[in-house]
């Protein structure tokens, strides 16, 4: 296949990297300077050192150049990226089958991501999300990994997961679109708290009680919104939630680890150098669960940290202190 990655962030360029032993690759990136960067170090020097580009791997000039002959376009901006880009693929009339890597749920709109591409270009081209387990580190390094990739015709989205698929980045077609999104989004929240909870040195049981709980909120939330209970049995849901809250290349669990540290969120993101989706997610996710009525404690109290100041030890406090419920509630 001819495919174009619109974004070169850790995550599109390490996805690169890994598509272009089977397929044709061309990485685009918004910015000049970036692109040239790329094309002349033949690697993401700040965001992915190390990682040496295929021969293969072209870098793409201008955004018509790299996409016109596509036959899938991969969207690696952040969240916040993905409608502008969506709608500039429109208006100039370079719209191809696509999907998104993004996660989490738009500032202030509160969609999840396939609302927005449905919002910008309507159900006539097909789309997706490529959701899962996988830190772009490890993807670029050529190790094992397995995600889902849920569309919105589910013939698009077997066939795509069938192309993409290989033994060493396993792709598994999943009919879940709003399952698939909400755990790839909703994780991060809970990465951030786990990262509170080791920060504050509350030991291995709690980070286990909380990522439990968290997995809770996470289905609760999903279900409300149409997704199916099991989507977060599988990569989506809990495999994607283990990883991000236990693993050291998570950024979310860092800006966690480091508010837990008595950090500052500002001097957090500052010296992360990469987006944290779970940061903006967090606000959203809290205000729309109050307006739907889903009791998700553990985001309202990250919510508390984020958003309103409150110190990190009160916010956990105020977590224990809750009268316990039946496990499945």
């Amino acid at each position: 296949m001819k495919l174009a990655v619109i974004g070169a962030g850790a995550w599109g360029t390490g996805l690169s990297i890994a598509l272009s032993g089977r397929h044709r690759v061309t990485l685009w990136a918004r910015r000049p300077e970036v692109r040239q960067a790329l094309r002349v170090d033949r690697e993401n020097r700040r965001l992915l050192p190390g990682h040496r580009f295929p021969d293969a791997l072209m870098i793409g000039e201008e955004l018509e150049g790299a996409v016109v002959d596509a036959d899938l376009l991969i969207v690696a901006t952040p969240l916040s990226g993905l409608r502008p880009t969506v709608r500039r693929l429109r208006d100039d009339g370079l719209l191809r089958p696509l999907i998104w890597l993004c996660k989490g749920l738009e500032a202030e709109t509160g969609k999840l991501p396939h609302q927005v591409v449905a919002e910008e270009i309507g159900q006539d081209t097909p789309y997706g999300a490529l959701s899962g387990p996988s830190f772009a580190e490890e993807v670029a390094s050529g190790l094992p990994a397995a995600v889902a990739l849920a569309a919105s015709d589910p013939g698009f989205g077997h066939r795509t997961a069938l192309a993409l698929h290989s033994s060493r980045l396993r792709i598994y077609a999943n009919d879940d679109l709003v399952g698939v999104e909400v755990g790839g989004g909703v994780k991060n929240i809970m990465a951030i708290a786990t990262g509170i909870c080791d920060g504050l040195g509350l030991g291995l049981n709690a980070r286990a009680a909380l990522i439990t709980r968290g997995l809770a909120e996470i289905t609760r939330f999903g279900v409300a919104l149409g997704a199916h209970s099991q989507t977060f049995m599988g990569l989506a849901g809990i495999g994607d939630l283990i990883l991000t809250c236990t693993g050291d290349l998570s950024r979310n669990r860092r800006v966690g680890l480091a508010l837990g540290a008595g950090r500052t969120l500002p001097q957090i993101l500052d010296e992360l150098g990469h987006v944290a989706e779970g940061v903006g997610t967090t606000r959203e996710v809290a205000r729309l669960s109050l307006a739907i009525g889903v009791d998700m404690p553990i985001t309202q109290a990250v919510d508390a940290i984020l958003s309103h100041g409150e110190p990190s030890a009160l916010a956990v406090e105020k977590l224990l202190s809750r009268d316990p419920k039946v496990e499945a509630s």
